[in-house]
């Protein structure tokens, strides 16, 4: 056919068209690449799928479900033998308040021993417990540490040894030295361990100073959700009711069946929990059993603090997925639910490698990109936003916030993306140098202390 008449471009667009398609061709190691971009994008929505699936359950489950509350109730009891461990490392701030707390507890008093663990202290937290031993001699004996391998967990093993060797106690419960306890938490905890098979206990954890800006308003947001639906949800259901490292106790025969407290592990709490789930012990939640706390008012505290949870928690992840998943006298939903428990921080850094592959397969893919790739990418994002943010998924946040009754608080929800981006980073940055940095240096792992922010106002 003639072409005269016409304008050439007209004739060579075709040609130009198959150029460009013959450019964007992809070689068989491009293709590779693509393939694994698509893989891990597929993995991943699964994964936040199956978190998502289990954010609702618990939600709902809380929502609508008869609650197990076993222990509520009994006010008298042959009470177990009490040793309650404070730890403090640095804590002139806020120590005399948590002892003077305890000193008011209502527990029989031949049966109770307090022993603040002053943790190689260089401020005036010695001085403040020896003068509260000097007037309370019979009721507090101070353990002071000098040195050492660094760590809660470290102090808590020396501390232990001296309980167990001169028999002072059946049971340790354990504070942080900026909880408040109330007169009748200490009663509380003992009552589960009235039970033969329970070897841990844990409470519930208010933040005390929620009002001071929006970061404490959202960290109490997350408690909330994290304690009223998450662990009352696990225990009711049989799965994981996690011992959380304070405002809990341990039986001293079940510690010791399981090798004591670790040390070397940066979580002890995590470390231990699955210990004794290996080991067939049964944990107790107490949702009555509340204890207020101090929660991070600066981000870059909360950035470290969230930062050394991950890094711990990921250790032991590695230390007893394989475990639980073969072995151990544990339950299918106990050791279904155990596994995804210890893989909440891991998915942070997933999350993270899951955008980068999409953005490859956006890149790389052309034309040739495939319709369900929209539907991963929506899924990725919308789960993400409701499964990740330090165990309190978003509506696990708004069923919280409506069983106690602080609807005012739903306000704050859209602020949450705020600790959700915070979260993500502190925890991605957490496994990398964990997983990564940790090993390659040689580093060892540090307990990074949080500020406090309140005075005492109870010092002797």
């Amino acid at each position: 056919m003639s072409t005269q008449g016409q304008d050439p471009l007209a004739v060579r667009a075709p040609q130009a068209v198959t150029v460009q398609k013959e450019v964007v061709g992809l070689t068989p190691a491009q293709q590779v690449v693509l393939d694994g971009a698509y893989a891990v994008l597929a993995l991943v929505a699964c994964l936040l799928a199956i978190y998502a699936a289990r954010h609702y359950l618990f939600t709902l489950h809380r929502m609508f479900a008869r609650q197990r509350s076993l222990y509520a109730g009994i006010v008298s009891a042959p009470w177990p033998r009490l040793a309650v461990l404070v730890a403090a490392h640095n804590e002139e701030a806020v120590i005399a308040d948590c002892i003077s707390r305890l000193l008011a507890a209502d527990y029989p008093s031949d049966r109770l021993l307090i022993i603040p663990m002053n943790d190689r202290s260089t401020d005036g937290t010695r001085a403040i417990i020896d003068r509260y031993a000097d007037n309370h001699p019979a009721l507090l004996r101070p353990f002071h540490r000098l040195g050492g391998t660094p760590g809660k967990a470290a102090a808590l093993k020396e501390a232990t040894a001296i309980v167990v060797r001169e028999k002072l106690a059946d049971v340790i419960v354990v504070f942080d030295a900026d909880y408040l306890p109330g007169p009748q938490l200490l009663k509380q905890l003992a009552v589960p361990f009235l039970d033969p098979e329970v070897g841990a206990v844990m409470g519930r954890v208010v933040p005390q100073n929620t009002g001071v800006n929006l970061l404490t308003r959202l960290l109490d947001l997350e408690r909330s959700a994290g304690y009223q639906v998450d662990q009352q949800a696990r225990f009711s259901l049989g799965a994981v009711a996690q011992y959380g490292g304070t405002v809990g106790g341990v039986r001293l025969s079940a510690l010791a069946q399981v090798g004591g407290w670790h040390e070397q592990m940066l979580a002890e709490d995590t470390d231990l929990t699955y210990r004794l789930l290996l080991r067939g012990w049964r944990m107790a939640y107490l949702a009555h059993a509340e204890c207020h706390e101090e929660v991070p008012q600066n981000w870059s505290v909360r950035f470290r603090q969230i930062g050394r949870w991950a890094k711990g928690h990921n250790q032991a992840m590695t230390k007893h997925a394989l475990g639980l998943a073969v072995r151990g006298p544990v339950g299918w939903v106990a050791r279904l639910d155990g596994l995804a428990l210890l893989g909440v921080y891991a998915m942070a850094p997933m999350l993270l490698i899951s955008w980068v592959a999409a953005v490859v397969a956006l890149l790389m893919g052309g034309d040739a990109i495939p319709a369900s790739l929209t539907a991963l990418l929506a899924l990725t994002m919308v789960a993400a936003c409701g499964c990740l943010g330090n165990f309190a998924a978003f509506f696990e946040v708004a069923a919280a916030v409506h069983l106690d009754g602080h609807h005012a608080r739903l306000r704050l929800m859209p602020w949450l993306l705020v600790g959700f981006v915070v979260s993500l980073v502190a925890v991605s940055k957490a496994a990398w140098d964990g997983w990564v940095l940790d090993k390659l240096m040689h580093r060892p792992l540090i307990w990074d202390k949080t500020v406090r922010y309140r005075r005492s106002g109870r010092e002797l």
